[in-house]
């Protein structure tokens, strides 16, 4: 398997369906009915030259829609994390499809930059007679300067 997902030759699923990554289940389902029926092998049973290649393509087209339109397997594809010469083990899809959408649904915490440096100076200013100015003006480019002086 390549950086890409694919098991063939190194080609990405979403490239041999030709479509986006952000494909809709909608665009992956058109796409899968219409390669697979240019390339299904009966249509080249009279001309052997090329039936080969058609069963070839039909193969990869058939293992890029089996994954891109399964959810777990496709977020697990997406992650690189999927592995199509691996057994089916459904409990460890199941395990990675939940930490990935754990990780997706990560709130913002709201603490930017600027609130943990205040955070900061407030803790290291409290105490020994020690403060510290920091520049916290929001037109400022250059980084944030801290100021020490004994008091």
């Amino acid at each position: 398997m390549d950086r890409e997902g694919g098991s063939h030759g190194g080609s990405c699923y979403y490239t041999i369906l030709g479509i986006r990554k952000d494909a809709s289940f909608s665009d992956i389902r058109t796409a899968y009915r219409k390669l697979a029926l240019k390339w299904h092998p009966d249509r080249y049973v009279t001309n052997p030259a090329v039936a080969g290649e058609a069963k070839l393509r039909f193969q990869q087209i058939q293992e890029a829609y089996s994954v891109l339109s399964n959810g777990s397997k496709r977020s697990m594809y997406d992650a690189s994390l999927y592995d199509p010469s691996a057994d089916d083990d459904q409990d460890f899809c199941d395990f990675m499809q939940e930490m990935i959408s754990m990780m997706n649904n990560v709130k913002d915490e709201g603490d930017s930059f600027e609130d943990l440096q205040k955070i900061f100076a407030d803790m290291v200013g409290s105490g020994d007679g020690m403060s510290f100015n920091v520049n916290t003006d929001p037109t400022e480019t250059k980084k944030a300067h801290f100021t020490a002086s004994k008091t």
